[in-house]
């Protein structure tokens, strides 16, 4: 496979045709080598349009939803980022190529040492993770400018909205299978926020949280 063809196959036929045109973000997709953060048995779908396994029914999302995100965050030098849910640390490279730090939480201890071995043989060194669930662990932290969850939740965690600053973004998969909707929430002011629904999808539930009524915030 030749991989940077394929690579600019990706960002050319899946991700412009989806409104990324954010020069900045199109460039990090050349930049962050999307094939190392692969489990090896699946190099080779590194840049196909769809949700890679990664063992214990977690996924890494489709290349299109990672990059629309990413856009949609429009991420600052300086800020300071939590994600919930690291996976193969791939969307924690994507943020923190502009941000000053991200703390990822990984419930799943066999991934969280993946995430970090592929953070580190890409050289990135402002990422922390943590193992652990972030909706119940990231209260330390304090506040943050940008707030990812890379998987759907059936509500919007309270908790976590209070983390946010003043001015700051969060992206989320809202809803349970077949109705989920990626959102972008804004802190318009303390205790204020405005929601923009980006678009629909389906993507699995973060794990630890309990996909009905019963989920708790």
């Amino acid at each position: 496979m030749n991989i940077e063809q394929a690579r600019f196959n990706m960002i050319e036929q899946q991700i412009r045709p989806w409104e990324v045109l954010d020069p900045r973000v199109l460039e990090l997709l050349f930049v962050v080598k999307r094939e190392d953060f692969v489990p090896a048995i699946y190099r080779n779908l590194a840049f196909a349009d769809m949700e890679i396994p990664l063992g214990s029914g977690q996924v890494m999302l489709a290349p299109r939803v990672e990059a629309k995100l990413l856009q949609e965050l429009g991420v600052k030098k300086g800020d300071k980022i939590l994600e919930i849910g690291t996976g193969s640390g791939y969307m924690a490279a994507l943020l923190a190529a502009h941000a000053e730090q991200v703390i990822s939480f990984e419930i799943r201890p066999e991934l969280a040492v993946f995430a970090r071995e592929n953070l580190q043989r890409a050289g990135i060194s402002n990422v922390t993770i943590e193992t652990g669930c972030g909706l119940t662990n990231a209260g330390g932290y304090g506040m943050f400018d940008v707030i990812v969850i890379s998987a759907a939740v059936p509500a919007v965690p309270e908790t976590l909205l209070k983390q946010l600053r003043v001015g700051g973004r969060m992206a989320v998969v809202v809803g349970e299978a077949p109705a989920m909707e990626a959102q972008l929430i804004t802190c318009t002011e303390v205790g204020i926020y405005n929601t923009v629904n980006l678009f629909e999808t389906v993507v699995p539930c973060l794990e630890g949280v309990t996909p009905k009524s019963g989920f708790a915030l």
